[in-house]
């Protein structure tokens, strides 16, 4: 029993190799972040492992342990933290000899090794091209999957060794109708997760054994609509914070622009009454209240067009701060019952 959410055509493709027994020795799982990749690959690795008739069945040892993470023979090569504490930013060449070592061990306690290399994209090119030579020769009951939002940051050489599939976000229906029919969530709950998610059902999964998550989103959302409202002394004091966060974890900073920017396009979306496409849909009645007051689409969309325009910049290494600022500065004010342009 496949785990992963949605991704019907590969699930059969890998379940068709399984049967003929012909299942490549590398895969390049490929799609946005929680779209399902790292299940799928846990999923491929328990079904190589499997002891039962219907692979994978989830309940023998082998599943147990690799759904945990605790299964010796299958390996998750990531990121490293350095020594002195400061992240790494590329999956090094001696991750890479390791594992060549490791590959070529017989299976330690389950019938087939398995690595899988999370963020793939993060190789440097001298451990992508040492990792060539073991894709050019496999080695018998070793299976290697790769992880990427973005495989053309993968060398091409690399990727064409690689038996690519890729995983496309889901629809909003089916991700809502998958999370009442397999989590058995409240319709009203179902659909909120999903927009959210983006079609990327592994978030939503997160958020419902995470009560933070949507906690964290709601105040974040909360700061949008105070400063809708706020003076500009106001605005860039939360600029100033948002700032010094960045330093520290830049990734809260674009999940905060991303979440302005939605909440923009649904403002957008209810005032041309496409009011079942929003997706912050329990806080329609904010949305309700600020369409008729909102002067113009092309105010909303300049909007938008200024909050993507900011995360290009940051990820750009602009300076933080002016960025953010002169965002402020494209957000209208909620005055008098008008959302004006500054």
């Amino acid at each position: 029993m496949w785990q992963v959410i949605g991704q019907e055509r590969a699930v059969s493709l890998l379940q068709h190799g399984l049967e003929a027994g012909k299942l490549a020795h590398a895969y390049l799982f490929t799609g946005p972040a929680h779209v399902g990749k790292m299940t799928l690959a846990k999923n491929l690795a328990q079904a190589l492992n499997c002891e039962a008739a219907e692979r994978p069945c989830l309940k023998c040892p082998g599943c147990l342990k690799i759904d945990a993470m605790r299964h010796p023979d299958v390996q998750v090569i990531g990121l490293l933290q350095k020594e002195d504490a400061t992240e790494a930013k590329l999956i090094g060449i001696e991750q890479i000899e390791y594992m060549q070592h490791d590959a070529n061990l017989p299976p330690f306690e389950g019938k087939h090794k398995v690595f899988i290399f999370d963020n793939a994209d993060l190789l440097s090119l001298p451990a992508a091209n040492r990792f060539l030579k073991t894709l050019e020769e496999p080695v018998p009951n070793v299976t290697f999957i790769l992880l990427t939002v973005n495989d053309k940051q993968l060398p091409l050489t690399v990727i064409s060794r690689c038996q690519r599939l890729e995983l496309a976000p889901m629809s909003l229906a089916a991700e809502t109708a998958a999370l009442i029919e397999k989590k058995g969530l409240e319709p009203q709950r179902a659909r909120l997760l999903a927009g959210l998610s983006h079609g990327c059902p592994e978030w939503a999964l997160d958020a419902i054994n995470d009560d933070s998550l949507l906690q964290r989103r709601d105040e974040d959302l909360n700061k949008l609509l105070g400063v809708l409202g706020a003076d500009y002394e106001e605005r860039f004091a939360y600029v100033a914070q948002l700032a010094a966060h960045f330093s520290q974890d830049r990734g809260a900073v674009y999940r905060v622009l991303d979440l302005w920017r939605d909440f923009w396009r649904d403002l957008m979306l209810q005032k041309l009454g496409c009011d079942d496409m929003i997706i912050n849909i329990d806080h329609k009645a904010e949305l309700v209240e600020m369409a008729p007051i909102a002067s113009e689409l092309e105010q909303i969309k300049g909007v938008i067009d200024s909050i993507q325009s900011c995360a290009e910049h940051l990820r750009q290494n602009a300076n933080t701060r002016l960025a953010l600022e002169v965002l402020m500065l494209d957000i209208p004010i909620k005055e008098g019952g008008l959302i004006k342009a500054v």
